[in-house]
């Protein structure tokens, strides 16, 4: 498809020598009223280099601008200059391109050749899956499909917390108190009860701190108990994982968590050692970065063993390795940023000048209407019960609604689900929020049932009139304002997909589908589709074609599906 947008940049460099494309391109803008234009150009920049004002600037340009095919009409409106483009030229274009690109429509190939890592979920085993990982876990997904969309190669990794000193305290609260067999019949359950009992216990009996850390350490040194129960743990807590994933329809590339890295620490450690700057602080080994105002980074501790940010380490500079990134980027919440900024300091002083390609991308945190989410005192809602609940009261409503409907259950999983990831998407993902039932499970406004109705209600207008002919589209017809505006709505894709990859972030889609919908409903509750006319007919069928398809493509990115029926 044409870039108008950059087309109209060309017709104006024509005039304007002493900006670049770039520039041009920067200014031009999408005016707030329809009746000023589809794009405007601000002439008060120009004011110095031709000594003029800049409504005189807008006049002046007004007239001496060749229009060629693409603008139908130049208005100059105080110092701006505003254009219409051709209708005609446009709906073409989009129509044309939407219909030869089908399912990869908004998508380009700037990214070919080169991989990105996302990084995102990364759940602790042994812990419950719970309301609290969605955003890292729905957010990561969605920049992973934009990567993908904009032509990179992308390599999903669910970088498990699968080590560290709760495995100790979990190892203790087995041999104390636990039964394998009854932790069998419920696995994260019962682990969850005596990860809190250890808690609850160790606050009166502190030397359980000691026996955990030393399990710990007995753990990284391949003791073939600590092994055999850290292995079953793991192995537990990933069918679970897996359930919620099948659920969110989510798959990933890599399960190396944290453990995959532990032989590969003592090499980092070397590294420091050799680029000295690794310094001995009560016997642990830091890297001091007070130069760069922030704390030491903790590398290794008195006892020899490795923490958090080694380990992340470790993982950079294997990702590096193994697949020579573009960008590797991390979906993690924005009170780790101190984390992130101290250990991507850390590979940039060991001389790797790629950490500049490590990417934290933040968001903000969820909070229950009660609280604080906190594993160890067992406050918590679990995400998977989240999905199933907003499943069954959309089947309560289908049955309500449309109980003749066929594949009750798949569509209610489709527009349940749907319903949870859009509420997460739909805002800045570094806003906090507090999860609400109520919300989440709402169907009024803009929401994702809003925007899954709007593309079955398409599916259904081209399903009752019949098939069109792509190849003979009178594209006069589709002139009318409501017709131009879905136009207008689809013609956003491709610059969203762009926009939102390096912004990192997805509410750029969401809100395009919300605007998609409405755009699509405000035409179809206003003009009739199936008339006698049959070019007429046949024009506003390519266009709820075109919305249909677009949309879909546009709800892909987000991870959530596109219903026929609902």
């Amino acid at each position: 498809m044409r870039d108008f947008k950059l087309d109209l940049a060309n017709i104006l460099k024509e005039n304007i020598e002493d900006m670049t494309i770039e520039e041009i391109l920067e200014l031009i803008e999408i005016p707030p009223n329809k009746d000023m234009g589809d794009y405007a150009f601000p002439c008060f920049k120009l004011a110095k280099v031709f000594r003029k004002a800049p409504n005189m600037i807008a006049q002046d340009l007004s007239q001496n601008i060749d229009k060629k095919d693409l603008i139908k009409e130049i208005k100059p409106l105080g110092g701006y200059l505003n254009f219409f483009v051709n209708k005609e030229l446009l709906v073409k274009e989009v129509l044309n391109d939407v219909f030869s690109k089908k399912e990869k429509y908004g998508h380009n190939t700037i990214g070919e050749g080169k991989n990105v890592v996302v990084e995102f979920s990364s759940p602790n085993i042994a812990k419950p899956f719970h309301i609290g990982h969605i955003r890292t876990t729905v957010i990561g997904n969605v920049i992973n499909n934009i990567y993908k969309a904009n032509g990179f190669n992308t390599i999903a990794i669910n970088h498990l917390g699968d080590y560290g000193t709760q495995f100790g305290k979990l190892i203790v609260a087995i041999k104390r108190w636990g039964d394998l067999d009854v932790i069998k019949q419920n696995p994260i359950p019962e682990l969850l009860k005596l990860y809190i009992k250890f808690h609850e216990v160790a606050e009166n009996e502190p030397s359980l701190e000691d026996e955990a850390r030393n399990w710990f350490l007995k753990l990284e040194q391949n003791d073939k108990e600590a092994y055999e129960l850290w292995s079953y743990i793991k192995d537990v807590s990933l069918l679970e994982f897996n359930k919620v994933y099948d659920l969110l329809g989510i798959k990933f590339d890599s399960f190396a968590g944290e453990s995959f890295y532990s032989d590969k620490m003592p090499a980092v450690i070397d590294e420091m050692n050799e680029k000295n700057i690794l310094k001995d602080s009560q016997g642990a080994r830091i890297v001091d970065l007070e130069e760069f105002n922030m704390p030491p980074a903790l590398i290794q501790k008195k006892d020899g063993s490795t923490l958090y940010i080694t380990r992340d380490i470790a993982a950079a500079i294997y990702r590096k390795q193994t697949y020579d990134f573009y960008k590797n980027i991390y979906v993690v919440g924005s009170q780790q940023k101190l984390h992130f900024e101290q250990w991507m300091k850390v590979v940039e002083l060991m001389g790797h000048d790629w950490a500049k390609d490590c990417l934290h991308v933040q968001f903000g945190m969820v909070a229950l209407e009660e609280g604080t989410l906190s594993t160890r005192k067992g406050k918590v809602v679990f995400l998977e019960d989240v999905l199933n609940k907003a499943i069954e009261k959309t089947k309560e409503i289908i049955n309500v609604k449309n109980p003749n409907l066929e594949n009750i259950e798949e569509v209610s999983k489709q527009v349940g689900v749907g319903a949870v990831l859009f509420q997460e998407l739909y805002n800045n993902r570094i806003k906090d929020y507090v999860f609400s039932w109520e919300k989440t499970l709402s169907f009024e406004g803009e929401t994702g049932p809003y925007v899954q109705y709007a593309h079955a209600r398409a599916c259904s207008v081209l399903e009752k009139a019949g098939d069109f002919d792509a190849s003979n589209i009178d594209y006069t017809c589709i002139s009318n304002e409501d017709s131009i505006n879905i136009i207008k709505e689809i013609q956003r894709l491709p610059e969203i997909v762009e926009l939102s990859m390096k912004k990192c972030e997805p509410h750029h889609i969401s809100r395009l589908a919300v605007d998609l919908a409405k755009a699509f409903n405000k035409f179809y509750h206003d003009n009739h589709i199936n008339v006698e006319d049959q070019n007429l007919k046949n024009a506003r069928l390519a266009l709820v074609k075109a919305f249909k398809d677009t949309l879909k493509n546009t709800l892909n990115l987000l991870g959530i599906e596109a219903p026929q029926k609902m």
